[in-house]
């Protein structure tokens, strides 16, 4: 699944191909996504023009003046800048046409992403009304992780990838930045001091920047809005490395899944 470092790369790809843009046309071929495409989405967009482009968690939102279009890709989607006369394929679903003669093209073979529209606040909408802070913005820091975790009987681990924490800290970044601060994935939050919370919040700002500006990782079939895939899988030091010497010590890396996923440490760098 893309998580935020791909999204962003996503966001800045097409941001540029998007804003000032007037809709022309809307196609669906397939609206039943995770959630159903609505069917008047058409009759709402064309004629609207595109303001800006963000990013909150795993979503994109495409302010378009009169209200956002929420964008998500799932476990499998990308989203694709093409010109007008490209054909589809098979799992093409939905395209966004431009007065620039442009497309915005949504691929999801898994059809477990979303197009969705909202006329109110978008951070309002059921799905970002409940989200953490941005790992990047000032709000998350050590202090604030440390406060947050002193009734949690949870792991560490669990704790970094729940969204109503911290968004975006999926589990290949939650992975790496433990290892980075030191701290073992197995960990109760609530046994971790603030001093310890200091350092993971600067490795997890510091892991995803680095993704980031590495155009994410493309472990099966991420590619960004230039169908290109990104390169941060070349610098994993222990996701899916199991038994494979640590790059720091030499022992070896070990697995084990913790709530339905698997978790990749160092048992030697990481208590």
């Amino acid at each position: 699944m893309p998580e935020l470092p791909e999204v962003e790369v996503v966001c800045r790809g097409i941001e540029p191909h998007l804003v000032k843009q007037r809709i022309t046309n809307v196609i669906i071929r397939n609206p039943c996504l995770r959630w159903p495409i609505p069917n008047n989405l058409g009759e709402i967009l064309v004629g609207l023009k595109i303001s800006k482009v963000t990013r909150r968690g795993k979503y994109l939102l495409l302010d378009c003046g009169k209200g956002t279009l929420i964008l998500h890709l799932g476990m499998s989607g990308s989203l694709l800048i093409l010109a007008i006369r490209t054909p589809p394929q098979k799992h093409d679903h939905f395209d966004l046409i431009l007065d620039s003669g442009k497309i915005l093209r949504l691929k999801d073979p898994r059809r477990f992403g979303a197009v969705l529209w909202t006329a109110d606040d978008v951070m309002c909408h059921p799905l970002l009304v409940h989200l953490g802070p941005e790992p990047f913005t000032k709000t998350f820091n050590g202090k604030f992780l440390y406060e947050r975790t002193r009734g949690r009987s949870a792991s560490i681990k669990e704790t970094l990838m729940n969204n109503r924490v911290v968004v975006g800290v999926g589990n290949i970044y939650a992975n790496e930045a433990l290892f980075h601060a030191g701290i073992n994935p197995r960990v109760a939050a609530n046994r971790i001091g603030i001093s310890r919370y200091d350092k993971l919040v600067c490795v997890v700002k510091k892991t995803l920047k680095l993704a980031i500006n590495a155009g994410g990782s493309s472990l099966r079939n991420f590619v960004n809005s230039d169908n290109k895939p990104g390169y941060f899988q070349q610098q994993y030091w222990v996701y899916k490395r199991t038994g494979k010497p640590c790059r720091k010590c030499g022992n070896a890396i070990k697995q084990i899944k913790q709530g339905q996923r698997s978790s990749f440490y160092c048992p030697s760098c990481q208590k």
